[in-house]
């Protein structure tokens, strides 16, 4: 009786220990919730429940309009149970691409539609996720920022099963939106061009450039965002001090200007940042800067 009881002190000391090494059990997702982010520890995943999600409003995103119609267009087809495209938004940075994304939330929600964000070093646990929303009533899109991949990354292997399906037919309730700088994704090397031959007259590209440009592929839309010229902005900043209450005046203008500037940029991305620091200053803070 000594030694059982020994033994299980003994037992329980080394449970104590090992206990903060193990993966916490993984909780049920909430479903009444509007956005999840993937979440993984060790060996667990699971989805974690977004409280407030971040949704801009779709009228304050200027200059895009093209683009917003046709990612309208694809997500309405989408929540109808419609044929749908996966997504890539890809072009200069700060243009909106990634607020695109998440403006489409409280304007699809009521209709059922429910973002999960994917970070990039989590896209090997793609099929994991497509299995716990497979046969759900929603639907589902799997959100992936600023999404890219360096020379011998094999995560890309991962987006593209989820992309295509695999030998798994590709459920219906699922699509992916990507947002990148890269269009092809991956990083092109000079060495790769000549990887090229020429057979009758055309040139064929070498493996290396086929494969990398064979992931954006398995995307049935590309939008295309480009940078801001002055006008645009402008306009920008205009939507964004209108949110705080503000009009764009001559004062507010020449200080949007003089801090996209000091920022080397012009963006939509910039347009906001001047508009947090010109509301969120006095009058006379205002007029000390001009």
């Amino acid at each position: 009786m000594e030694q059982l009881q020994a033994f299980l002190a003994r037992a329980e000391a080394m449970l104590a220990r090992l206990e903060p090494l193990l993966p916490p059990a993984r909780p049920e997702p909430d479903w009444n919730a509007l956005a999840f982010r993937w979440q993984r520890q060790g060996m667990a995943g699971w989805l974690e429940a977004v409280a407030e999600p971040h949704a801009p409003e779709l009228e304050r995103l200027t200059h895009i309009d093209a683009q917003r119609a046709q990612l309208l267009r694809n997500t309405r087809q989408f929540v109808k149970g419609r044929p749908a495209n996966n997504v890539l938004l890809t072009g200069a940075r700060g243009t909106g691409k990634s607020s695109l994304v998440k403006a489409l939330l409280p304007e699809f929600a009521a209709k059922g539609l429910r973002i999960i964000e994917v970070d990039k070093a989590q896209l090997g646990d793609l099929n994991r996720i497509v299995e716990m929303v497979a046969g759900r009533k929603e639907r589902f899109i799997l959100f992936c920022d600023d999404l890219s991949f360096e020379q011998g990354d094999d995560a890309y292997k991962a987006l593209k099963t989820a992309l295509d399906g695999g030998l798994a037919r590709r459920v219906d309730n699922v699509l992916v939106y990507a947002t990148s700088n890269r269009r092809h994704l991956m990083p092109e090397k000079m060495s790769e061009n000549r990887e090229g031959w020429v057979q009758d007259g055309e040139i064929h590209p070498g493996e290396a450039i086929e494969e990398k440009v064979s992931l954006s592929d398995r995307f049935g839309l590309w939008l295309s965002f480009y940078p801001f010229d002055q006008d645009a902005y402008l306009a920008a900043a205009a939507e964004w001090l209108a949110h705080f209450g503000l009009k764009l005046d001559a004062e507010a203008e020449k200080a949007a200007l003089h801090w996209s500037h000091l920022r080397g940029s012009r963006s939509g991305r910039v347009a906001w940042q001047f508009a947090c620091d010109w509301a969120g200053r006095g009058a006379k803070e205002r007029k000390a800067l001009l």
